[in-house]
């Protein structure tokens, strides 16, 4: 397994953590320049990385997805009660 797609990870890390520490305009382009370092990192990636984050991300989203739904829905009890 080609591990390339490390190089640009942990430039992606390291400037991330610039990006926390400071809070000038250079910050903003470090960010940029991680979020972009970041998503390269994912294209060279093996396949077997890349499917297991898909596997890790549509079980978060399904959470979520759940968790929100549950929050909306009134429950039975809620739903016929009245104020007099």
């Amino acid at each position: 397994m080609a591990l390339f797609f490390l190089i640009p990870l942990c430039t992606a890390l390291a400037t991330g953590y610039f990006f926390q520490k400071s809070s000038d305009e250079l910050a903003y382009i470090a960010g940029v320049f991680a979020a972009i370092s970041l998503i390269f990192s994912l294209v060279l990636a093996p396949w077997q990385i890349q499917f297991g984050l898909l596997i890790i991300v549509l079980i978060i989203t399904n959470r979520l997805l759940q968790e929100n739904e549950s929050k909306q829905t009134p429950s039975k009890g809620e739903q016929f009660r009245e104020t007099k």
